[in-house]
């Protein structure tokens, strides 16, 4: 169980952390989206789209792959963190010369423009600063993560509240994201070399050769995923404008802000799962069943809920002017739970080498997303484009769950949902009975998340969906907490 301490405590410290995340950033983002109105969220959130495709090129799955192997040897840290640093670096001036490349293409507005190169130079330094990072993972040392977590969302709250109490522009909002995205990088690189290793910093062309011909599948795949995922809000802001792109960001910042559930979890089992491949693939299996049924557990309520308490949420977070989000939001919140389990079907195939063979199933759903998006959004607006993400997600998981079960293990769907789904059947009548009977104003939304939570379980637990094994881990994981 000394695996299960592990990722218990680095899981608990990342948790507290990004749960201090989510708070501080659903304050700084429902007060930005208000403050902007949809129009200058639909500008902000595309200039993030754009940047996020576009520094991809930036990091090239070298972030992942330093992860990975410094995982298992410690004496590369030093090398890695040096020459990945400097490829980046390289790659950072591509990167800005192809943004302002589509820039004067495809953006006549100049604000929009503006905004765009600001936002991609921020990620860029956002993408260095993950290097850094990737050491503190590989050592599995997850409070300096959970520090610059906590770190950069209460920077960007402050920096939020100034841009609006001095009545700033849109631009003034891009800066915010520039100069926090600049002192997390100085953070970072203090602690690592403070606490961990001083970067080698040199040219050695046959490592670089080496490390790229080595996560170029990691990095191909991360641009199929960020571009099929990406791409809806870009291709919406250019077919429907800048106010459908504000309806649906807001449904779709909601869908990210539950993704700290599984991301969460899955930094912390990247270190373990490679480990794993080496040491134990019995234990690798064990491992992955496990997760796979814990956040199958945690996402399908997650879905059934929001569907039906979507408009108090929409009105609760971002008022009225935002009320068309909500059958967005009702559609999105089905990716929830498809997204959960494939985060550990990702970091598994990353952990058991097979990340080549992921590239084709990336390049798939990326395929797909971009087809459907330019076939359903110019009929349909953000509907259409709150569908396709469903549908690819869908696909996503069930190319990868085939490529997973023919190298390492096959589960059995049907043996780890039904139990969820029929407690979440359950949960769904009570909050229709609660709503029709009890429920008088969205002052009450939290008392009914909390009622339909407690019924949820309730309903796993009189179905015996934990075994003997699970409570063992539960128990070790409460242990090693209270540690």
């Amino acid at each position: 169980m000394n695996a299960a301490r592990n990722i218990a405590k680095n899981t608990s410290l990342l948790l507290t952390a990004q749960v201090l995340n989510f708070v501080l950033a659903f304050f700084y983002t429902v007060y930005y989206a208000n403050y902007l109105g949809a129009a200058g969220f639909g500008m902000i959130s595309t200039a993030l789209a754009l940047a996020g495709i576009l520094t991809i090129f930036t990091d090239l799955g070298l972030t992942s792959l330093t992860v990975r192997d410094v995982a298992r040897d410690k004496l590369l840290a030093s090398r890695y963190l040096g020459n990945i640093t400097v490829i980046k670096l390289i790659f950072s001036v591509i990167t800005l010369l192809a943004t302002f490349v589509i820039v004067y293409l495809f953006f006549n507005d100049p604000t929009s423009a503006t905004v765009i190169y600001i936002m991609t130079i921020a990620l860029i330094l956002g993408v260095i600063s993950g290097t850094f990072g990737s050491v503190f993972q590989a050592y599995e040392k997850m409070e300096y993560i959970s520090v610059t977590i906590v770190l950069n969302a209460i920077l960007m709250l402050i920096g939020i509240y100034l841009a609006i109490y001095y009545n700033a522009n849109i631009l003034a909002f891009a800066m915010v994201y520039l100069i926090i995205n600049f002192i997390i990088l100085i953070c970072n690189i203090a602690i690592c070399l403070w606490r961990f290793v001083v970067p080698k910093f040199e040219v050695d062309l046959k490592f670089w050769k080496s490390l790229i011909f080595e996560s170029y599948p990691l990095a191909i795949s991360s641009i199929f995923a960020i571009i099929a995922f990406k791409v809806d809000i870009i291709l919406l802001s250019y077919i429907s404008g800048d106010a459908a792109t504000g309806f649906y960001s807001a449904a779709y910042k909601l869908l990210e802000a539950l993704m700290f559930i599984p991301s969460v979890y899955a930094t912390a089992i990247v270190p373990v799962f490679s480990k794993f491949h080496i040491d134990s693939r019995e234990s690798l299996q064990f491992s992955y069943y496990k997760s796979f049924k814990y956040l199958s557990i945690l996402g399908i309520p997650i879905a059934v809920g929001t569907t039906l308490l979507a408009n108090e949420i929409i009105l609760l977070i971002f008022k009225s002017g935002f009320i068309e989000a909500v059958p967005v939001l009702q559609i999105l919140i089905w990716a929830v739970p498809i997204i959960f389990v494939s985060y550990v079907l990702g970091v598994s195939i990353m952990s058991i080498n097979r990340q080549h063979e992921s590239v084709r199933i990336t390049f798939i759903a990326m395929v797909l997303n971009v087809i459907l998006n330019l076939i359903l959004i110019p009929i349909y607006g953000y509907i259409g484009a709150a569908i396709v993400t469903v549908i690819t997600e869908l696909s996503l998981f069930l190319l990868y769950y085939h490529l997973i079960s023919k190298h390492l293990c096959k589960i059995k769907l049907r043996k780890i949902l039904v139990k969820p789904i029929v407690a979440s059947f359950f949960m769904a009548f009570s909050i229709i009975l609660i709503k029709t009977y009890v429920y008088v104003g969205g002052i009450n939304l939290f008392v009914v998340i909390i009622l339909a939570t407690l019924i949820y379980f309730a309903v796993l637990i009189l179905l015996k969906s934990f075994s003997d094994s699970d409570k063992e881990i539960f128990k070790d994981i409460l242990g090693n907490i209270d540690k």
